[in-house]
């Protein structure tokens, strides 16, 4: 029999014949009962499909299986009697097996509890486990994740990005080489479990940020205000930093309203001047004004926009990520030199406003990451008068702001997805002086083959063809990547003269006056709030 369930909180605690049943069987699940079993507890892995590679392994690690139907809870968990459900981060709060869970009272986990409670498998030399440093938001999670993890290893730290980000952290935390801080990216998915935890199983990161806040994921949690909630529970206990947007209200109330350890602070960023304890941008110059003694009257130099251009991290959002980054790694004591070497050679992932090709005077980019209207306005704030390549799954978010705004500016949109009918509608209704040409879904490796070709027909001297969907990819390819992978190969053969003739088919329909003019260029991001007070619970 184990350790009471409140007793759990170490790797060292008695975990043996605690009963666990894991919901899922990808990363996240796989990872969960290899570690439950490394442990000795009893695993039940319950799963609706289950990948090969995976399910061969169970019985190597000594956990069972069960693969079948989950719309109601199978016999087989209610006879195997859990203590404990930890669920992957795709089973929604409306779940059968997760509200039968939560009506039963049996404690409802995620893989991020898991790993806080047994974080000491491997430990610092002296003796403390590694600190944690918690990244959310509705746009920007990986980037800021990365771009930490490799101001820290700059600054000298044993440090590993983890999470969301795709090594779970249960990985990590077993890892035997052991870190000096993990950089944990987290869903609003795995938020809201770690909401569950009791206290003993809440985390006490050194420092944390909320990047911004924006609709998606609506049809997971329900509701914005749901939403919401998921994502303020990243600065709950945190100890010495909790980062906020400036620019962006909702991240500075959810620190203002977050149960904190006492000391611990506010820091503002955005790309504006920063006040006494923001970081910011002077004249070209990216600063801190939150870290040092006289920050009331001094700033120390990170970074310079010149050089961010230079190694190609020159766009608005992006630049907010590194500010944010900074902000973190100051908080873990990394020096202002470590952090512009870091970024010297920083380079970002695949498909992040990704510049493919640049081909008789037109640029072509694949930012195909930008699956939602947030990331997407982004995009068209550093691309302003784009031909805009959009559409995919909406995931339940309205579309028509993003169009009214930074979606009225580009020159043409060219609509991808199988079911189109609300972004042609938003721009009818939203923007309707812009020429709007839809590209039926038909074979997956043909869409961007007919998206390039039109765009090519469009496009003049000057011009730019942005990939950001605002939209999630899984009605046509098998992720963003694919999506991504797929635009910059057509790219690629069109520039390279393989596919060279514009072909306008039945399978393109301009759904516009053919006579409709390009429009202007809209305003880009950039305007700072003013110096806000000092947050709820964390001193300035």
């Amino acid at each position: 029999m184990s350790a009471p369930i409140s007793e759990l909180t170490s790797w060292n605690a008695d975990w043996k014949g605690l009963r666990v049943v894991v919901l899922g069987l990808a990363q996240t699940g796989f990872s969960v009962a290899d570690t439950l079993t490394e442990l000795g507890a009893e695993v039940l892995v319950a799963t609706e499909t289950a990948a090969e590679e995976y399910a061969s392994l169970l019985p190597v690690i000594g956990a069972d299986l069960h693969v079948g139907p989950l719309d109601a809870v199978p016999d087989r968990i209610t006879e195997f009697g859990p203590d404990v459900i930890v669920a992957s981060p795709g089973f929604a709060p409306g779940h059968p097996v997760v509200r039968w869970a939560l009506e039963a009272s049996v404690p409802l986990w995620g893989d991020i509890e898991l790993a806080w409670r047994v974080r000491d498998k491997v430990v610092r030399a002296d003796g403390s486990s590694a600190d944690w440093i918690l990244i959310t938001g509705t746009n920007g999670k990986t980037t800021t994740t990365r771009l930490t993890a490799t101001m820290l290893v700059e600054g000298g730290l044993r440090a590993a990005p983890c999470g969301n980000i795709g090594v779970p952290v249960l990985d990590a935390i077993r890892d035997p080489a052991g870190f000096d801080a993990l950089v944990v990216e987290l869903s609003s998915h795995q938020l809201w479990y770690l909401s569950l935890a009791e206290a003993e199983g809440q985390p006490f990161p050194l420092a944390s940020v909320c990047l911004n806040l924006a609709d998606d994921h609506l049809e997971w949690h329900g509701t914005f205000d749901a939403y919401r909630e998921a994502k303020a529970v990243v600065y709950r206990n945190t100890r010495v930093a909790c980062v906020y947007n400036k620019a962006d209200v909702a991240t500075r109330e959810m620190v203002e309203d977050a149960e904190v350890v006492e000391g611990a602070r506010a820091i503002g960023f955005d790309l504006g001047v920063p006040g006494p304890s923001d970081v910011g941008i002077v004249d070209g110059i990216l600063v801190d004004r939150a870290f040092l003694e006289e920050r009331r009257s001094s700033a120390l130099e990170l970074t310079t926009l010149d050089r961010l251009a230079s190694v190609g991290l020159i766009a608005p959002h992006i630049v907010s990520n590194i500010l944010a980054a900074s902000a973190l790694s100051r908080a873990a004591g990394v020096e202002p030199a470590a952090i512009r070497d870091a970024l010297d050679t920083f380079r970002l992932d695949p498909h992040r406003i990704e510049v493919v090709a640049h081909h008789a005077g037109v640029t072509w980019v694949d930012d195909s990451k930008a699956t939602n209207p947030h990331a997407a306005a982004s995009s068209l704030s550093a691309y302003p008068g784009a031909i805009w390549v959009v559409g995919g799954l909406l995931k339940g978010v309205d579309i028509g702001p993003l169009v009214a705004g930074r979606g009225s500016a580009v020159k043409a949109a060219i609509v991808i997805g199988r079911v189109r009918d609300d972004v042609v509608a938003a721009f009818a209704r939203h923007a309707p002086d812009v020429p709007v040409f839809e590209v039926e879904h038909g074979e997956t490796e043909e869409v961007m083959r007919r998206v390039v070709q039109r765009a090519a027909g469009i496009a003049t001297s000057g011009d730019v063809v942005l990939l950001a969907p605002a939209s999630a990819s899984f009605d046509q390819f098998s992720g963003y990547a694919e999506r991504g992978t797929r635009f910059a190969e057509a790219v690629r053969e069109h520039v390279e003269g393989l596919d060279p003739e514009r072909d306008d088919t039945e399978s393109e329909r301009d759904v516009t006056r053919p006579d409709r003019h390009e429009a202007q260029a809209g305003e880009t991001d950039g305007d700072s709030d003013a110096d806000t007070p000092p947050a709820g619970g964390a001193t300035a």
